[in-house]
């Protein structure tokens, strides 16, 4: 496979100074190299700005907000500036395996496909057990509404359709909002078998909080997608049960 095809890596970044260098170094450490990464750094403390501004890769592009603006401005911020073939997404505290762009890109391109993610394998900040997370091997939008595994930095998604929707403005979900309106788009996703990320969960974030989370998809089911209120709790529980098989009770 040729380096022809350059992926823009989008990185929202806020207050992460725990693990922002590790998860840098698994991009730097792409066998694939025709890439560009674009942090948006959310007004974060000095330690992590710090660390950021110790960075001297000429591929790596970093733009300092001056107010925290949320992980949805971040990202719509940075969909303003790509200009490569291929978008993919990957949060502060996550880590790619070497070959994830390499063998994503390939899948993408021998099956002309506009949407793909990844297996991948979660661990609790602070231990070093991973669990292999079961997911489905293509899906839809019917099929997302009520099984949300497809992980933010999994994602790759074909330039022109990653850069006609936006993320919301909103302190969590923002991504649930865009992969619904993506597989719209696009009809289906489709899953490389590779486990190619590692998913840290951290007992203290935003999207921890499941409270906040079944608000804010009620919300979005019911303004975005159009949900009545049977289809919308229908929705909700069959998460909430998708949830609990992939990372149990915690």
């Amino acid at each position: 496979m040729s380096l022809k095809n350059r992926i823009d890596i989008i990185l929202p970044n806020y207050n992460s100074s725990k693990y922002i260098n590790e998860t840098i170094k698994s991009v730097l450490h792409q066998t694939y190299k025709n890439w560009r990464l674009f942090i948006i750094d959310d007004a974060s403390d000095k330690k992590t700005q710090t660390i950021l501004k110790k960075i001297k890769s000429k591929k790596i592009k970093i733009i300092y907000l001056k107010k925290n603006r949320g992980a949805g401005y971040c990202r719509n911020l940075a969909l303003k500036k790509v200009n490569s073939d291929f978008v993919a997404f990957l949060d502060s505290d996550d880590i790619w395996s070497k070959n994830k762009l390499k063998i994503q890109l390939k899948f993408m391109l021998e099956n002309n496909y506009k949407f793909s993610y990844t297996k991948y394998q979660t661990f609790y900040h602070g231990t070093k057990k991973l669990k292999k997370i079961r997911i489905p091997l293509k899906i839809n939008f019917e099929q997302f509404v009520k099984n949300t595994s497809i992980a933010t930095s999994t994602m790759m998604i074909r330039k022109k359709i990653a850069k006609s929707v936006k993320f919301t403005n909103t302190d969590i979900c923002e991504d649930y909002f865009y992969k619904c309106a993506i597989l719209k788009k696009v009809n289906i996703a489709y899953c490389l078998k590779n486990f190619t990320t590692k998913y840290r969960i951290r007992n203290n974030s935003l999207q921890s909080n499941k409270l906040k989370n079944f608000y804010w998809i009620w919300k979005i089911n019911s303004e975005f997608n159009k949900f009545n209120f049977t289809k919308n709790f229908l929705s909700l529980f069959s998460i909430c049960l998708s949830s609990i098989r992939r990372y149990g009770l915690k």
